[in-house]
């Protein structure tokens, strides 16, 4: 993770260890209505808060910003273990009641955002609003977004270690990734987040988080759980986002009008449009912020 200017690394334990994020070390005062704002970076090989960080610094001036690294990922603890989505969900769950005196603006991406909306159907009262891109189970309407001949490699013992040093925890393995899988124009993907994805993930026992991820063990159905979301919701899709199709979005959103606000589907963006275009996205939570 490379810390923006002003910023500095904190550190919380949870049930499942250590986790980092990062807030302004000495923050501006910030009106007294204003909420914390936290934004919880999604899945992936070499994911950390960095996915964010183009976009956070923009709003200190008038929010308490949070950023963590998720467990497994970026400097936070990473366990030897199997995850499943009821690790992220506890200790997201964690991570908000200890730094959040009053409900939280949650801002998270992919199945990040899909565990935020099953907190929120849980514990409504931690939470004043979300604003999610592409939020995704990832078996959304029992449908599989990554049933393929590569996910069967994963399950496979000791091929998977391999698989994962060679094929993804590596410059070539991560750019490629970038290039082709979550940016939809890759001359947008450029040294510092390939770097940044890297760090991340060559982290010792780094490979048991996104293994799991890419194995589907994390993976649900988060048709089952919206129409329940009690939260005001604001969605972002990329359009060209390959895993998680903008069709799913439009979908999923239709079943909850009440609670879902707003819904932005972005032409030429693939599935990270705080990364891709940091600008409109900053542009978008600007706008969004006052449904909150």
């Amino acid at each position: 993770m490379l810390i923006p200017p002003g910023f500095a690394q904190r550190s919380l334990d949870t049930s499942l260890g250590r986790m980092v994020y990062y807030t302004v070390d000495r923050p501006p005062e910030a009106p007294a209505t204003s909420p914390p704002l936290v934004f919880l970076h999604g899945f992936g090989g070499g994911s950390s808060a960095y996915e964010w960080s183009k976009v956070f610094p923009a709003f200190t001036a008038d929010y308490r910003v949070l950023a963590p690294d998720l467990i497994g990922w970026g400097r936070s603890a990473h366990p030897a273990r199997a995850y499943r989505a009821e690790d992220y969900i506890a200790t997201i769950t964690e991570f908000l009641e200890q730094t959040c005196t009053t409900p939280a603006i949650v801002v998270a991406s992919s199945l990040t955002a899909a565990f935020v909306i099953r907190i929120a159907i849980a514990r409504p009262e931690l939470f004043r609003g979300l604003w999610l891109v592409a939020p995704s189970g990832l078996l959304d309407f029992g449908e599989s977004a990554a049933r393929n001949f590569f996910t069967q490699l994963v399950k496979t013992p000791i091929l998977d270690r391999l698989i994962y040093t060679f094929g993804i925890a590596n410059a070539n393995g991560i750019q490629s990734f970038l290039e082709q899988r979550q940016f939809a124009q890759a001359d947008r993907v450029y040294p510092e987040i390939v770097q940044a994805y890297l760090a991340s993930a060559q982290q010792p026992n780094a490979e048991y988080a996104a293994l799991s991820f890419v194995r589907g063990d994390l993976s649900f159905d988060l048709a089952l759980y919206l129409p329940q979301l009690p939260v005001p919701t604001a969605v972002l899709w990329g359009k060209a986002a390959q895993f998680t199709k903008v069709e799913v979005g439009d979908r999923l959103v239709a079943l909850n009008p009440g609670a879902i606000k707003a819904f932005t589907a972005l032409e030429g963006v693939g599935l990270t449009p705080q990364l891709e275009v940091p600008e409109v996205a900053i542009a978008l939570l600007r706008r969004d912020l006052a449904l909150f």
